[in-house]
């Protein structure tokens, strides 16, 4: 697995402003104490307690300051070449720092008794070492923001897609009508709506599969209720499905684009096919249906399929895949779900 694979989504911050400041200090005279404190250190431990604060603060302020410099330009970098390149900004503040401090010192104090190479040495395996701790909680952060960002838009997409004037009334259309051919289907038909919109109100949230699916099924028997025998729904499902979580509302926007891109686009009757097959290892769900040439290429489906690939990858990492493809007039999805692993 590639590194631009691991990591996530980066972007680096706006760290010129007073509360990101004051944290700096802080963290940098943290540092400054436990390399003043460490054992073994016989010198007048509140001189270099001073020495090394003096330090650190310019070692972190120059380093803040260049990176909101160069923030917009390291913006536009892929996420390995953004950590590598502020890893690189802070080495060599390091190293110029140290080449000063040394300068300016040598001589004066017993702390720059050693040679310029070891003393320089010394403090960029220091810094390097206070930079990947820096790029884990950056990564950490950044994946924390993204979960947080692809949940709350996933409550909105939901909760606006199932809420819809167009899908909520074609619903309660259809339940009216159902009303006086079949009482009990229209009954369904409600409760269906219903389980949908609770399902909308818990979108950032993870589920059983096999909920996933009964609410999947429980969309397509209101669409077929609305487009009839313009719609064949063929669902090869086993009998024993894994015990395994995923986030809420994975499955049913799949089937949602199916009908909405595919489906609907078709002037004579369709089929969607739903294939769910369950190994020792993962749970593939495969969602194929037709599609027209003209509506090949839809916005709003690559946002969807798009929106859930971010969360899929937010909850098991790179363990689980969802890839498409359009062949022949054929539009076919398949969704990759680990039985372990989940990082979430």
């Amino acid at each position: 697995m590639s590194l631009q694979w691991a990591l996530p989504a980066l972007t680096l911050p706006y760290l010129c402003h007073g509360r990101f400041l004051l944290r700096c200090a802080v963290l940098a005279q943290a540092v400054a104490v436990v390399l003043a404190f460490a054992p073994g250190i016989h010198t007048d431990l509140w001189q270099r307690l001073g020495l090394i604060s003096l330090f650190v603060h310019w070692v972190a302020l120059l380093s803040t300051l260049l990176l909101c410099l160069l923030r917009h330009r390291l913006n536009r970098l892929s996420p390995a070449r953004i950590l590598l390149s502020c890893t690189g900004i802070f080495l060599s503040l390091t190293v110029i720092v140290s080449c000063l401090a040394f300068t300016a010192f040598a001589g004066k104090s017993a702390q720059f008794s050693q040679s310029l190479p070891t003393f320089v040495l010394g403090n960029a395996m220091v810094a390097l070492i206070v930079a990947i701790i820096a790029m884990q909680f950056f990564i950490m952060h950044s994946e924390r923001s993204l979960q947080l960002q692809a949940q709350s838009n996933a409550e909105f997409n939901a909760l606006q897609a199932r809420i819809q004037p167009h899908f909520l009334f074609n619903s309660l259309n259809t339940a009216a009508e159902l009303i006086h051919v079949d009482p009990k289907a229209a009954e369904q038909a409600l409760l269906d709506l219903s389980a949908l919109f609770r399902a909308a109100l818990h979108a950032g949230e993870v589920v059983l599969l096999a909920d996933e699916l009964t609410l999947a099924k429980q969309y397509l028997s209101l669409e077929q209720w609305r487009l009839g025998e313009r719609m064949q729904v063929q669902w090869l499902q086993p009998e024993n499905i894994a015990d395994i979580k995923v986030p809420a509302l994975t499955i049913q926007p799949l089937l949602e684009n199916a009908v909405r891109h595919g489906i609907e686009s078709c002037t004579q009757n369709a089929i969607l096919k739903i294939d769910v097959v369950q190994t020792n290892q993962s749970v593939s769900i495969i969602v194929t249906n037709p599609f027209t040439v003209q509506n090949r290429v839809r916005k709003s489906n690559g946002i969807a399929l798009n929106n859930i690939r971010q969360r899929l990858q937010l909850h098991y990492g790179a363990a689980a895949q969802l890839t498409q493809s359009a062949v022949e007039g054929v539009f076919r999805v398949k969704l990759v779900l680990p039985v372990s692993g989940q990082v979430s």
